[in-house]
């Protein structure tokens, strides 16, 4: 199935630019001109009002809402969370001569907008054309700051190109935003009102209570008099500007905004938080928040920047995934998660999934080692919900739930809530890569351990051991793979509960050994029993892995080879995606599989499989695939490359970095691709640059694309930032930031430190 790129922006290197207004395209557009912080993120949406199809999203990580489930089955979910829709803030109405300003109605040129990866400022233009004559050209500038996370800034400037006289604006905070799914507003008004320049509202989630406090102040360089606007669930002020003609005229909106989700404040504390807040904000200088905005990013830059010469859209592609992935996470607020569209979008309800440790966490494990502990913290935070969930399922320890906002299972589809049991080991193998790659042992004692105690307590009584085999397993299961359902003994299910088993045991021994203090406590913690550790060793011991000894293909499952063969390049492509055009249950009949699964844990543990495990596995597995998450893509990407297959690396690479910025799927429009964005970071840095992270030390083999001149990448090891420059016939590598440390490169130790470090590129590794 190929897949078809809606080519619609201009190609820069160091921003996304849309050059005229289409309203067809408008949705998608505002999935990809998004802003974020971590804490709080915007969808590219028309402040001003915009009457034609469009999604106003504003979006606060942790914000959510609740929803019944109608069913009588224990252990399967009776309601759900969902990120909720939360105030516009950036809510604008303009007025000239009685005519109202609607991009789907209001006559305009010169349109463009631009989201500049250097500076973090979304900036829309346009000249609007009055039916009276009379020519006005608007100025949208915008930031979610990224240094002060509660505060967003909005930019309005008027510049009269053929007139002089007023225009009328009305800007406010509107808690009446629709959450699409639902229909209706998911807020109600607790307060507003305001003092000493402050306009302030603050309403609270219709179910689960969450709080947010929303305030504002405005600046100008001219004189107005703004007048207080009131109704339900809104607040804002209505001015005058007199305008010049030939001459510009702005205001300025900032905005804070304070959020509790864990309902631990009460109305009045929140407020008095927030109006100080508001009032500290009243004095920045926008100058200043517009430099500091901009000195973050150079830092960012700096120290993750991937550079491709040769190739300008992969270019844009990847600043663009690294851009988004800054916003989306960055560590400031222990115990956020990332959703599967960020704070981009509704779809996926706002949720995280495994996705997170599989393949968000090696990007900021990398470029931001503190922002890859908080991820685990959020794990170790909601520890409490995944040991109830267990319970709902009559089994011991932690069950992590397979989408969630707040530790809860929030998937109503109880084949995937119920029998997706790889939550756990990725969480496990998160705690293992991290620990193992950052040398983060406190985090190991005082929190890892205790989750790997509960995790492997859950998997040791999910699990059954086979009447006839004598071997442990697990029975009813769906691993990554999702078109196989109800199986058993899921190959990845079953290795990676071998290696969870293992690395606790290990890690039990060591601080038995090392920190006996830290033992103890966890022990008693936890009660843990002696007779548990023997347990999960014979259970490790006797795991069932299907494998075909012959052909060294491991089986998906216990029957996999057995299954109806479909040649899924046959399949009409009219007919993708399958979840929408075929019977559900069809999808689970043939040997056809959705994502990479087998091939999923050959990547994740790469060092305990031969190049030729991975060959003779790549080649049964790839004609099956048919690739419907758009996560597949890239692990049979970083597969090819290193088994010698250059042009199918590439061929699965082609659309890795512009997934959303091309609209491949013909779902941008409900948000960003997160996870997958950061999934093409792996692709560049694991696949070509060879980068593997599972073995004693941080090892590379780089390639290079043929249809590339060079690129080059960094990442942080011990402390040290490496960068690593390839170009047609070598390898560059040193220590950008002082400092040195030991990796492999090609098969071969190298000590790497300030002085650059010239080696051939890998014979057979060039690609052509």
């Amino acid at each position: 199935m190929a897949k078809v790129a809606d080519k619609y922006l201009k190609v820069d290197p160091w921003a996304i630019i849309e050059e005229d207004f289409d309203q067809e395209r408008n949705r998608t557009s505002e999935s990809i001109f998004s802003l974020g912080n971590e804490y709080m993120g915007v969808r590219g949406y028309a402040e001003e009002g915009y009457s034609g199809d469009t999604l106003p999203g504003s979006y606060f990580n942790g914000l959510n809402e609740e929803q019944a489930i109608g069913n009588h089955y224990k252990g399967i979910i009776r309601s759900l969370r969902y990120m909720v829709n939360a105030v516009d803030w950036l809510y604008t109405r303009i007025t000239l001569d009685g005519e109202q300003l609607d991009l789907a109605f209001s006559k305009i040129s010169d349109y463009s907008r631009r989201l500049d990866f250097r500076t973090g400022t979304y900036c829309r233009e346009f000249i609007w054309h009055l039916e009276n004559g009379k020519q006005l050209k608007l100025t949208f500038t915008r930031l979610v700051s990224m240094t002060m996370s509660h505060l967003g800034l909005q930019r309005v400037a008027f510049e009269p190109l053929n007139f002089s006289g007023n225009v009328q604006v009305c800007t406010g905070l509107d808690f009446g935003m629709i959450h699409e799914e639902r229909g209706q507003s998911m807020w109600r008004g607790l307060r507003s009102g305001g003092a000493d320049g402050i306009t302030a509202i603050m309403a609270e989630t219709l179910t689960t209570g969450n709080k947010l406090f929303s305030g504002f102040v405005l600046q100008s360089p001219v004189q107005f008099s703004p007048s207080r606007v009131e109704r339900d669930k809104f607040i804002g002020e209505s001015f005058t500007l007199p305008l010049i003609e030939g001459k510009k005229v702005h205001y300025t909106k900032l905005a804070v905004n304070c959020a509790d989700s864990s309902g631990s404040k009460s109305a009045d504390v929140l407020w008095k938080e927030g109006m100080e807040l508001a009032a500290t904000t009243a004095g920045l200088n926008e100058a200043e928040i517009f430099n500091a905005q901009t000195e973050y990013w150079t830092r960012i830059w700096e120290t993750s920047d991937i550079v491709i010469e040769g190739d300008p859209e992969n270019q844009q592609g990847i600043r663009f995934c690294i851009f988004q992935l800054y916003q989306t996470y960055h560590g400031d607020h222990p115990g956020y998660n990332i959703g599967a569209k960020g704070l981009t979008g509704e779809a996926y309800r706002g949720l995280a999934f495994w996705d997170t440790e599989s393949y968000c966490l090696p990007f900021y494990m990398f470029n931001n080692p503190k922002a890859a502990k908080s991820l685990l913290e959020f794990r170790y935070k909601t520890l409490p919900e995944a040991i109830q969930r267990a319970r709902d399922v009559d089994c011991e320890g932690a069950c992590f739930p397979i989408a969630t906002i707040d530790g809860t299972e929030s998937c109503d589809l109880w084949q995937h809530s119920n029998l997706q049991l790889h939550v756990g080991t990725a969480v496990s193998y998160g705690i293992w890569h991290y620990v193992k790659n950052t040398g983060d042992r406190e985090f190991l004692y005082s929190k890892g351990a205790e989750m790997l105690i509960q995790i492997s307590r859950f998997y040791a009584t999910r699990g059954q051991w086979g009447a006839r085999s004598g071997q442990f397993g697990y029975f009813g299961v769906m691993g990554p793979d999702e078109f196989q359902l109800m199986v058993n003994n899921n190959c990845y299910i079953n290795l990676m509960a071998k290696k969870l088993f293992e690395y606790t045991l290990e890690t039990v021994a060591h601080m038995q050994a090392a920190v006996p203090e830290a033992y103890a406590q966890l022990a008693a913690k936890t009660a843990l029993r002696e007779d548990e550790l023997a347990d999960w060793s014979s259970k490790a011991e006797h795991m069932r892995i299907p494998l075909d000894q012959d052909s060294g293909v491991y089986e998906e499952h216990d029957g996999f080879f057995d299954m109806p063969h479909i040649d899924i390049h046959s399949i009409p492509v009219t007919e993708f995606p399958l979840y929408s055009n075929w019977s559900y249950d069809r999808l689970y009949r043939y040997d056809m599989i959705k994502q990479p699964d087998v091939l999923m844990f050959m990547f994740l543990y790469s060092g305990q499989f031969s190049k030729e495990a991975k060959r003779a596995n790549y080649e049964y597995y790839e004609p099956r695939c048919i690739h419907e998450s758009s996560l597949s893509p890239s692990i049979h990407s970083i597969l090819a490359s290193e088994i010698g297959k250059p042009e199918e690396a590439y061929h699965f690479f082609e659309f890795a970095t512009r997934l959303d910025l091309d609209n491949y799927n013909r779902n941008t429009r409900e948000g960003l691709h997160t996870t997958s964005i950061a999934a093409a970071w792996m692709n560049i840095v694991y696949g070509f640059g060879g980068m593997r992270s599972d073995g004693e030390r941080l090892s590379f083999q780089p390639s290079l694309p043929e249809r590339w001149t060079s690129y080059s990448f960094q990442v942080l090891y011990e402390g040290v930032l490496l960068k690593l420059e390839v170009t047609k016939d070598s390898v560059r590598i040193q220590a950008a930031s002082g400092g040195c440390t030991e990796i492999i490169m090609d098969g071969q130790q190298i000590t790497v430190g300030a002085d650059r470090i010239v080696l051939p590129l890998g014979k057979g590794m060039m690609a052509g």
